[in-house]
C-alpha cells in the first residue's frame, strides 16, 4: 500500500492524500490551497493522478481547504461515490457552490482589467455549476456505523469535534494478502466544545495520518475567549467604534453568534448596554449555514439538545440580523452607530469582510477580532502578525484599529489536545504522519510526541509518497518552488510599498521637502527598504540551493 501527501505537506491546506491498494485507488479529501499567492497557484495545477481512475473519495469534513477542489475533479473524470456524514454532504454543497460563484466573479473582475492592458483572458478554476453537479456523487455514512466500500474496504466515521458533521475516518484496507488499518484524523476539535461533543478516541491503527495546526501551542480556555470578546465590544461601543469579526462562514461563525446569544440571555445588567448594540451577520454563505445547523440538531452534545428540548430557539436574539443583500452590506459601512460585524472570509482573503476591514481598519475606534486560524501569505496573518500596513482590494490600508486574536474560538484542536486524542491509541501505530501544519508546529509536535508518549513522528514537509511495505519514500521538491514564487510576490509588494508611498507624499501640492520627507517618513521608508534588501536575499539563498 501507498500513500502519497499532495496537499496540507506545505501548509495547512489544500488537503488531498492519495491511497494506493492492490485493488483501488482512492482519496482522503480534496481541498482547496489558501494563503499566499504561490500557495493558490497550486490549485491550477493538474492533478498528481488521473481523476478517472480514482474509485472513491472520503471527506472528513466541509470546509474548504478538504473540499474545495471537488468540482475539478468531478470536471476531469471522477464517477466514484464521496463517503461523509450527512451534515458533510449537505453543508459541502453549499460551500462548493459558492467558491465556485468566487471563482467566477474573480476571473471576471481579472478580466475586465487585462481586457483594457491587453492581457490574457482567466478561465475560472471551476463554475457555480460545475459545483451543483457534484451534490450527486455525495453517499451519506452515519457515525459510528461500520460501512462496505467494496470486498476489500471498510470504513467507520467517528466524530471529530471540529465543525457539525466533521469525522475522524477508520479504514480497514485488504492489501496483498493481509489488512491493513489506516486512521485519518482530519481536523481534530478542542474538547469542552460549546456546540460540539468530543473527539472520539481510537484505540488502535497500523498507520495514523494527523493534523497539527496548532502542534506548538495551547490555546486560552474557550470561556476566557468568550469573556474577552464580549469585553472587546462593550469597550470599542463605548468609544463608538465598530467590532469587525473576520469570520468562517462555517463555524467560527456559528460560535460567536451562540457566545452573544448566552450572553444576551443570562445578564440582565447589561441588558440596557446590549439593547444599544446591533449585530450584523454579514455572509449569504454564513446564513445559509446557520440554517443547516439548526436542522442538524443531532449532531450537538447534550447542553444544546437540552436547550432545544426547553423551547430555546438556536442562533437567535434579539438585536441579530442576518445580511444578505449587497446594498444592505454597504450600507454598514456608512452606518456611524456602534455595532458588530461577523463576516465571512475568515482569513479576511475575500469576500464581504474586505470592504468592512477597507472602511475600518484605519480608524483607532474600530476593533478587529480575529476568532480562527490565520494561514501564512494571508491578509488576516498580516494584521495579526503586527503589520503596520496591508493591501485591501489593491489598496494600501493602514492598521489603527486595535487588533484581537482570540484562539479560544478556533476549531481545531491545540497542543494539549492533541496529546490527549494521541493518547488514547493504546500503543504506536508503525508510522505516524503529521501533516496540515506549518513546519515549525509540525516539528514542534512531533518532538513533544517523542517526549512525553515515546511516538517517534514522520513530519511530511513536501508532496511525498510513501511505500509502506518496504518504507520507501519519494519527494517531489514542490516547497522549493513555492518558497522562491513567495520571495518573487514579495519582492512585488515592497517595491509596491515604497511606490505608493512616495506616491501619496509627492501627491500633496504646495509641500516642501522638509515636510515632504520628516524624519518619520524617511525612517519608514529606510524600514521598507531594508525589507526589500533581504527579501532579496532570501531570494538568492533560495535559487542558489
Amino acid at each position: 500500500m501507498k500513500i502519497k501527501f499532495l496537499g496540507a505537506a506545505l501548509s495547512v491546506t489544500g488537503s488531498c492524500h492519495l491511497v494506493t491498494s492492490d485493488h483501488c485507488k482512492f482519496l482522503l479529501d480534496c481541498g482547496l490551497f489558501q494563503g499566499s499567492e504561490a500557495l493558490e497557484e497550486l490549485n491550477y495545477q493538474a492533478f498528481d493522478f488521473n481523476p478517472a481512475e480514482i474509485d472513491f473519495m472520503i471527506l472528513s469534513h466541509a470546509h474548504i481547504d478538504h473540499c474545495g477542489r471537488i468540482p475539478l475533479l468531478v470536471k476531469q473524470g471522477f464517477k466514484g461515490k464521496i463517503y461523509c456524514t450527512g451534515a458533510t454532504a449537505e453543508i459541502a454543497d453549499i460551500m462548493l457552490q459558492d467558491s465556485g460563484n468566487i471563482h467566477e466573479m474573480d476571473a471576471k473582475w481579472i478580466n475586465k482589467r487585462t481586457t483594457r492592458s491587453g492581457g490574457r483572458q482567466l478561465n475560472p478554476l471551476y463554475t457555480q455549476e460545475d459545483a451543483t453537479r457534484c451534490a450527486q456523487y455525495f453517499f451519506p455514512v452515519a457515525y459510528g456505523q461500520t460501512f462496505e466500500i467494496n470486498h476489500q474496504i471498510k470504513i467507520r466515521l467517528n466524530e471529530a469535534g471540529h465543525i457539525l458533521g466533521a469525522a475522524i475516518i477508520e479504514i480497514w484496507a485488504e492489501d496483498g494478502g493481509k489488512t491493513t488499518k489506516l486512521v485519518y484524523s482530519g481536523d481534530i476539535g478542542a474538547s469542552n466544545q460549546r456546540m460540539l461533543n468530543d473527539p472520539t478516541l481510537i484505540a488502535a491503527a497500523d498507520y495514523l495520518i494527523m493534523e497539527t495546526t496548532y502542534g506548538d501551542r495551547a490555546h486560552e480556555t474557550q470561556q476566557e475567549s468568550g469573556k474577552r470578546f464580549m469585553d472587546i465590544i462593550f469597550k470599542t461601543v463605548a468609544r463608538g467604534g465598530t467590532v469587525v469579526a473576520p469570520a468562517f462562514a462555517l463555524g467560527r461563525t456559528q460560535d460567536l453568534i451562540h457566545v452573544l446569544e448566552v450572553f444576551y440571555d443570562n445578564h440582565e445588567l447589561y441588558q440596557n448596554q446590549l439593547d444599544k448594540v446591533k449585530v450584523y451577520v454579514d455572509s449569504p454563505l454564513a446564513t445559509d449555514a446557520t440554517e443547516i445547523f439548526r436542522k442538524n440538531a443531532h449532531y450537538f452534545n447534550d447542553y444544546i439538545k437540552e436547550r432545544i428540548k426547553k423551547g430555546d430557539e438556536l442562533f437567535y436574539f434579539r438585536n441579530l440580523n442576518f445580511i444578505k443583500s449587497i446594498d444592505e452590506s454597504k450600507a454598514l459601512n456608512v452606518n456611524p452607530e456602534p455595532k458588530v460585524i461577523i463576516s465571512s472570509s475568515g482569513m479576511a482573503d475575500a469576500g464581504r469582510v474586505q470592504h468592512h476591514l477597507k472602511h475600518y481598519l484605519w480608524k483607532p475606534r474600530s476593533s478587529i477580532v480575529f476568532a480562527g486560524y490565520q494561514a501564512e501569505g494571508t491578509t488576516g496573518r498580516a494584521i495579526t502578525s503586527g503589520e503596520k500596513y496591508v493591501r485591501i482590494l489593491r489598496e494600501r490600508i493602514r492598521v489603527n484599529a486595535e487588533i484581537y486574536f482570540l484562539e479560544g474560538f478556533s476549531a481545531h484542536a491545540d497542543k494539549n489536545d492533541l496529546l490527549k486524542w494521541l493518547s488514547g491509541f493504546k500503543e504506536q501505530p508503525k508510522k505516524i504522519f503529521l501533516v496540515h501544519g506549518e513546519d515549525e508546529a509540525k516539528k514542534s509536535f512531533a518532538t513533544t510526541v517523542k517526549n512525553i508518549l515515546g511516538f517517534d513522528c514522520t513530519v511530511v514537509e513536501d508532496v511525498s509518497e510513501y511505500n509502506l511495505d518496504d518504507e520507501a519514500v519519494i519527494v517531489e521538491g514542490i516547497k522549493n518552488r513555492v518558497d522562491t514564487k513567495n520571495q518573487i510576490n514579495k519582492l512585488k509588494y515592497n517595491l509596491g510599498d515604497i511606490h505608493d508611498e512616495l506616491d501619496n507624499l509627492l501627491a500633496i501640492p504646495g509641500i516642501g521637502i522638509k515636510e515632504l520627507f520628516p524624519d518619520k517618513k524617511l525612517k519608514d521608508l529606510a524600514a521598507l527598504t531594508r525589507d526589500l534588501e533581504s527579501t532579496c536575499e532570501k531570494l538568492k539563498t533560495i535559487t542558489n540551493n
